[in-house]
């Protein structure tokens, strides 16, 4: 079916969005840092999240913060982001066994250990450092420093879950893909730097704030499945939802998918038995889920937390294939 003139007019808002952005220096140095030293993610990507944060950051965080809270987020998505690129696109455990050391202990990578590319490691460690550093004026660190830790090693656990997937594509399920693999979109740790930041909120509305979490992280992995399957199908990447449910259903095999050189044939027939609508239906449900639960708390604005994930998924939408 031929796209709109409205339909193409709304899918290049996000991206005129996008293409406007200018990245606050201390992100636009480690920007200029990773493209020296890896070449997996256009500089389009930090600019894509960069934009969208303000549509789903919590109404509690105050303007003051808001620029610190933007900028914060961005570095800790690098973060996570060169954590994942380690295992998926260079298949390097040790560097990211050693990497993530930095936040499950606070201890500096290793890089003279077997197995280590030194030049990544420092990166990360220079990535990370820049993240702690700008939390140091964090009005609640102490409160919510823990739980922060904690969300963010189960993101660091996702990203493994996810290579584990890929290298043993027998092992997919989908309730795996919806529970562990979402926390991939990193929305807990996201939510616990607005917490940090945010003087006002109410603790008994902490339990609230992350039931909806947990439904808000599945909705935008379904975006981001969505709009990426068939590249990380391509690169041998079978974590996506769409695949996994693929492989349980018997659309396509294990074996179909790690021997073929020609994978459009076996993208084709995915396509083509409404696997993808159903993802679509699933985020619908949620969405109308989320959004009846708008009114839960005083202290921040869940229905306007629920309303950003619909940009969310228009800025997954748009941005197909660019990152």
């Amino acid at each position: 079916m031929m796209a709109t003139s409205d339909q193409v007019t709304s899918a290049s808002e996000p991206l005129r969005a996008v293409s406007e952005v200018e990245l606050p220096g201390r992100v636009d140095r480690l920007v200029d840092a990773y493209e020296r030293t890896f070449d997996d993610r256009d500089r389009f990507l930090w600019k894509w999240i960069y934009s969208l944060f303000p549509e789903f950051t919590l109404s509690s965080v105050p303007d003051e913060h808001a620029r610190h809270v933007r900028t914060q987020k961005t570095v800790l998505t690098m973060y996570v982001t060169v954590l994942d690129d380690l295992l998926e696109s260079h298949g390097d455990r040790q560097t990211f066994r050693e990497a993530r050391r930095l936040h499950r202990e606070g201890a500096a990578p290793d890089p003279s250990a077997a197995g280590v590319n030194s030049e990544a490691a420092a990166f990360v460690e220079r990535v990370w450092t820049a993240f702690e550093e700008g939390l140091a004026e964090a009005p609640r660190r102490e409160e919510f420093g823990d739980v922060f830790v904690y969300d963010l090693d189960q993101t660091v656990n996702a990203v493994e879950y996810s290579a584990v997937v890929s290298e043993n594509p027998r092992i997919a399920n989908i309730t795996g893909a919806r529970r562990y693999d979402s926390h991939n979109m990193v929305m807990f740790p996201y939510t616990d730097v607005d917490l940090m930041y945010s003087p006002a909120f109410e603790l008994a509305e902490f339990g609230v704030l992350r039931d909806m979490v947990w439904d808000l992280q599945e909705m935008a992995r379904i975006g981001n499945w969505l709009t990426t399957w068939e590249r990380e199908l391509a690169e041998g990447d079978y974590s996506a939802g769409v695949v996994v449910t693929a492989l349980q259903e018997g659309v396509v095999t294990p074996a179909e998918l790690t021997g073929a050189d020609d994978h459009e044939p076996i993208v084709e027939r995915i396509r083509a038995h409404g696997i993808e609508e159903r993802f679509r239906r699933r985020w619908d449900r949620l969405n109308r889920s989320v959004r009846r639960r708008g009114s839960g708390a005083d202290s921040v604005d869940l229905d306007a937390l629920a309303r950003g994930m619909e940009t969310v998924l228009e800025y997954h939408l748009a941005s197909e294939g660019l990152k």
